[in-house]
């Protein structure tokens, strides 16, 4: 047995030698930094606002011309013979065949066209706003993938700060333990104690080197959770910032009643509406004529190989034209009507969503506030039963010394401490987390320094 105590304390040293050589503090502004640079939902959700900001461009408008260039050549060569049976010359002899080898003929053409619309019923005009609103609508959706992300980020990365905490913690603890196990050691040697003492702190020592070894298992993990959030190396290894600090409630109160027009979600749904509202005029477009006008100019070259009858000819020609035209369908068959009648049945469905966003989002904060709220007290209450169960830890230590108390007694008291340390640890974060999740309802999380 004591040599397995021996073997566990050894290897929790190695263990921690090789993780301080290694490891480098990773801040929260250099976590965010590689979450926004490296992770591959942002990127994903970068290129998508990209490609929403190519549709909304003049190119993608249909305000410009149409411009098509056509080119064509042909080219043939005969061979041939004419004859001219039952057919005689004035000397009255048979008339000759006629005979003609590489007769050529090429024609070559090319021409430019433009088309441009002058009047489409305004469906392009509209159009175009709707491509310009899908813009703005990527960019929430990006942000909303952003503030997702941040918040996964943070629980990961403050998990990774509990289980520092915890572990140096825990070590503690096992420190007191191997001081306990010293004391039991000698005390025993000289005769001022059983062998029960020495066990009992031999089994404390297991106890806490396991606890240190499984909380250092959680924290590799967590660590490898975090390197896939910022898409780096899963064998990169850190340590992170502890330090927890708190927006005062006054500001987070300003933050939650801007929270209708900072909101993500109702800013999408604002958006979507916009776009339902263009979709019902592009359908009332069709109601309207389309005016266009079109130019061409063309140039055509033409060698006609020679006949039996015929010499071989050229004929160049150079054409310029002009044209308008309208085009009005009258009556579709009531398509447009239809089209017209579904898209604000679908502006009507919009406005319901908003309204059902709205008052969701309002219970959410609501409901967020409040746990924060109730985290903090938590909190403030862990912190100070930390402080009587340090107090109560130092007594039972000191009476212990003095042989008052039992060694099951000070190991109460060593649990008790241990307890309210880690639940502090815990209370802490969550309520981190709990504000974490306040500030993204509010629309204000990518606006506060964390």
């Amino acid at each position: 047995m004591r040599n397995k105590t021996a073997f566990l304390i050894v290897v929790l040293g190695l263990l921690g030698v090789c993780t301080q050589a290694q490891e480098k503090t990773l801040t929260k502004e250099e976590a965010i930094a590689l979450a926004l640079e490296n992770n591959y939902g942002i990127n994903v959700a970068k290129n998508q606002v990209e490609v929403a900001g190519n549709n909304k461009g003049i190119l993608n408008s249909g305000y410009l011309p149409t411009l098509t260039g056509t080119a064509g050549a042909s080219y043939s060569r005969d061979d041939s013979v004419i004859e001219f049976p039952g057919q005689f010359n004035e000397d009255a002899s048979p008339r000759e065949d006629v005979e003609l080898e590489k007769a050529e003929a090429q024609a070559y053409s090319s021409a430019l066209t433009a088309r441009y619309t002058l009047f489409d019923g305004m469906g392009r005009f509209y159009n175009y706003k709707k491509l310009k609103e899908q813009y703005q609508l990527s960019e929430l959706q990006a942000r909303e993938t952003i503030e997702n992300t941040i918040v996964q980020l943070f629980s990961v990365y403050y998990e990774i700060a509990r289980l520092t905490e915890n572990e140096y913690v825990l070590g503690k603890t096992l420190d007191i333990s191997k001081d306990r196990y010293k004391r039991a050691q000698y005390a025993f040697e000289y005769g001022q104690s059983t062998k029960l003492d020495v066990l009992n702190a031999q089994v404390d020592i297991t106890n806490d080197s396991i606890n240190v070894l499984n909380t250092r298992q959680e924290l590799s993990n967590a660590k490898r959770d975090l390197n896939v959030l910022l898409s780096q190396d899963l064998n990169m290894l850190y340590t992170v910032d502890t330090l927890v600090t708190f927006i005062p409630k006054i500001k987070l109160e300003a933050f939650v009643e801007q929270a209708k027009i900072n909101n993500v979600s109702v800013l999408q749904t604002e958006r979507n509406l916009a776009i339902n509202s263009y979709d019902i005029k592009v359908q009332r477009s069709g109601y309207l004529p389309t005016i266009g006008l079109s130019g061409a100019y063309g140039w055509n070259l033409s060698q006609s190989a020679q006949s039996a009858f015929f010499p071989g000819t050229n004929t160049d020609n150079n054409s310029f034209d002009l044209g308008a035209s309208l085009t009005w369908n009258l009556f579709d068959g009531g398509g447009t009507t239809v089209r017209v009648k579904n898209a604000k049945i679908a502006y009507e469905n919009q406005e319901l969503l908003k309204k059902q966003i709205e008052i969701e989002v309002d219970r959410d904060i609501r409901n967020a506030m409040a746990n924060y709220e109730n985290k903090l007290v938590i909190h403030g209450i862990q912190e100070q039963n930390v402080i009587t169960n340090q107090n109560n830890f130092e007594r039972s230590k000191e009476q212990f010394q003095l042989g008052r108390i039992t060694s099951i007694e000070f190991r109460q008291a060593q649990i008790n401490l241990l307890n309210a340390q880690t639940n502090k640890n815990l209370a802490k974060y969550d309520a981190k987390l709990a504000e974490l999740q306040l500030l993204q309802l509010t629309g204000q999380l990518l606006n506060v320094e964390l």
